[in-house]
């Protein structure tokens, strides 16, 4: 196969969603150059667009955590395993995923490091050492990231042995006060996951089958993606005293007593980016958000014969720094590549906008701008150019939020009853299914084990499932996911 013909197949060849969402999705991650494989099992190499995109969920993110007023700090990778196995219910949740070093240099440990899965033991170990009296409270800390669990089968961003994340963890004086900042930090994950990533999600409780190792409870984040799966977006959970009891983090009250501090953790990774790629994503690739997109517009420059290159450049230099720092601009004057060679690679890696100008672009002073999420056309005078471009990337969008909202609309089903529930699933359906749940963890169990679908979470708000609200009962939502 020559380079010409191996360049347009990775542009051109790309499975369609309705024929294999997986292998789509595995290829528009790597076509797109969002991130590929490693000789490190389960490891993936997150590459310079797919890592730009996580800068800007990063950066958007951590602005909205440190508006809360919680502070950044970094806790160490290795784990010691007499710290990990003083809780007994969060060794057990990872003792499966756990990875270890035995070795020092060519010498045996005494005792081994586990691979931080998570930091909760590290860092109670620490706060039992930093909280002394009830003025040293709140604690409200969060740290950037890689953890690692050895999982067994891998994917890349959805489920990988190492994955980048933040985590916070704070201790406070009173269980009212740890509850208000489960929700508190529950809303800022929603809030900038439907914001910022355009993502429609439903937030709510877990049961207690599927709640965090350790935790009293765990809140989600819970979205849907396009081939009627869900995906976990996000958690913030309620530690209560258990860590504290266990890792003796106590504070001296107003009063003089010991008081156990209470405790929260919350977390969310580069799963998201994953999400982006399975919610917004269409058969001809990435359809990104402008709001965290690498590059929010290209501009690609037309020129047939060699007398109209240095017009088509001089108007191209007119229009970038008309632009300026507005939106994140990249120029395309690569000479090797076509236009629609071009057009093909930036639909592929979802560039909201492209602009493209040539010689009859540059006798009218406008450029043809080209969306990403419709294809629709619209010829932009420069001299209106700066002021129109935000406009057309706030509006794409919300125009990706809308149709998001509107796939999950269709794909959420209420249903009267356990059987309602297996049928919907067993008749190979999707999406989410809203049912009144007793409790009872036999029903959970039961659907789960005929269906694959696990109980999601019980809605913080349960106003938009009413229909099937039912005396003494939570509504739950049931789904198959990732």
């Amino acid at each position: 196969m020559s380079e010409t013909d191996a360049r347009k197949q990775f542009v051109e060849e790309l499975t369609d969603q309705s024929d294999d969402f997986s292998r789509w999705y595995i290829e528009v991650v790597r076509k797109a150059q969002l991130a590929d494989y490693t000789p490190v099992r389960g490891s993936m190499v997150i590459r310079p667009y797919g890592y730009g995109l996580w800068e800007n969920m990063q950066r958007l993110l951590d602005r909205r955590i440190k508006a809360t007023g919680h502070q950044n700090a970094y806790f160490p990778l290795l784990i010691p395993e007499s710290l990990l196995q003083l809780e007994a219910d969060h060794v057990k949740g990872f003792a499966p995923e756990c990875a270890w070093v035995t070795m020092g240099g060519r010498e045996q440990l005494e005792e081994r490091y586990a691979i931080r899965p998570t930091s909760e033991a590290i860092i109670g170990h620490l706060y039992s050492r930093w909280i002394e009296s009830y003025r040293d409270l709140p604690v409200l800390l969060n740290q950037w990231c890689n953890v690692m669990r050895w999982e067994k089968v891998t994917r890349p961003f959805l489920r990988t042995a190492e994955f980048l994340w933040q985590e916070g963890h704070t201790a406070h004086a009173t269980e009212a006060e740890a509850r208000e900042e489960v929700l508190r930090m529950l809303e800022v994950y929603r809030d900038f996951v439907e914001t910022e990533l355009a993502i429609p999600v439903y937030t709510g409780l877990k049961s207690d089958a599927e709640r965090f190792a350790g935790a009293e409870q765990t809140y989600t984040v819970e979205a849907l993606m396009r081939d009627g799966k869900a995906l976990q977006a996000g958690t913030s959970h309620h530690l209560g005293q258990h860590f504290a009891r266990v890792f003796d983090i106590t504070y001296q009250d107003e009063q003089g007593k010991r008081q156990h501090v209470w405790q929260t953790s919350w977390g969310a990774s580069t799963r998201l980016i994953g999400a982006l790629v399975m919610v917004h994503g269409d058969d001809q690739g990435l359809r990104l958000p402008p709001n965290v997109a690498p590059v929010q517009a290209v501009i690609v420059p037309i020129w047939r014969k060699d007398e109209d290159r240095s017009a088509v450049r001089a108007f191209v230099e007119r229009v970038r720094e008309s632009i300026g720092e507005r939106v994140r601009l990249h120029v395309d004057d690569r000479d090797q590549y076509s236009p629609g060679w071009k057009y093909n690679e930036y639909e592929m890696r979802g560039v909201p906008v492209r602009l493209e100008i040539g010689p009859k672009d540059v006798a009218s002073q406008a450029v043809m701008s080209v969306r990403r999420d419709n294809r629709a056309k619209e010829s932009i005078p420069l001299a209106q150019l700066a002021e129109r471009l935000p406009v057309l990337l706030a509006d794409i969008q919300s125009s990706l939020y809308r149709q998001a909202e509107e796939f999950r609309r269709a794909n959420t089903v209420e249903a009267g009853s356990k059987a309602d529930v297996i049928a919907h699933f067993a008749a190979d359906r999707r999406g989410f299914v809203a049912v009144a749940w007793d409790g009872s963890a036999a029903f959970e169990a039961e659907v789960k084990e005929r269906t694959g679908a696990t109980l999601r979470c019980m809605p913080v708000d349960p106003k938009p499932f009413a229909a099937v609200a039912r005396p003494g009962h939570r509504v739950a939502l049931f789904a198959r996911a990732y």
